[in-house]
């Protein structure tokens, strides 16, 4: 009786909620001796870097972002990830995309999913207005200057999906696809 209540109790411990960084998560693709765990926590501040606005420029566009810190409880782990807004306005000060004065963090379509395995990117899910038949979300891979905090970079790739249907040769994705945006903190 003494060794199942001891087992019992081990047991309990062992499956006990477990927190781990998102270093450590982000490794787990490729670690096999990942441990479960419930909450992936921004235990080293990592995300700080990232937070504020951030602007640049693209082939006559003007890209401002605005990096928050949320926690995320999904249906089985919580995260510490950052919520994006984005304005992208053209070389006539227009308004062509705008989720900036969002309230409401779903409806930006702009959140953070952890680092890359290598741990050199932070990687976001960003879905642009859907167009019928056309592919217009994708993952923002953003990449610190190691040497200035206070300059970034990002690129998006678009996911490859099937779809019903021709895409209008003249769609264009909001963000362009395979571009390096260069970004300075405001």
């Amino acid at each position: 009786m003494k060794y199942l209540l001891l087992i019992l109790i081990t047991s309990f411990i062992s499956c006990k909620a477990q927190t781990v960084s998102l270093e450590e998560a982000a490794q787990c693709h490729i670690n096999p001796n990942c441990p479960h765990f419930t909450y992936a926590k921004d235990v080293n501040n990592s995300l700080q870097k990232y937070l504020g606005t951030w602007k640049g420029n693209l082939n006559g566009k003007v890209y401002e972002i605005k990096f928050i810190k949320k926690e995320f409880q999904g249906n089985y782990i919580k995260d510490d990830l950052l919520v994006g807004r984005i304005k992208i306005l053209d070389s006539n000060n227009q308004i062509l995309y705008n989720t900036i004065d969002e309230i409401d963090d779903t409806k930006t379509k702009f959140r953070g999913l952890n680092y890359s395995d290598d741990l050199q990117s932070y990687m976001m899910q960003f879905s642009g207005p859907a167009v019928t038949s056309c592919i217009n979300r994708g993952t923002i891979y953003l990449n610190m200057n190691i040497t200035d905090l206070t300059k970034m970079s990002f690129i998006y790739l678009l996911d490859y999906d099937i779809t019903n249907g021709e895409c209008p040769s003249t769609f264009v994705s909001t963000i362009p696809q395979k571009q390096r945006i260069y970004l300075t903190k405001q």
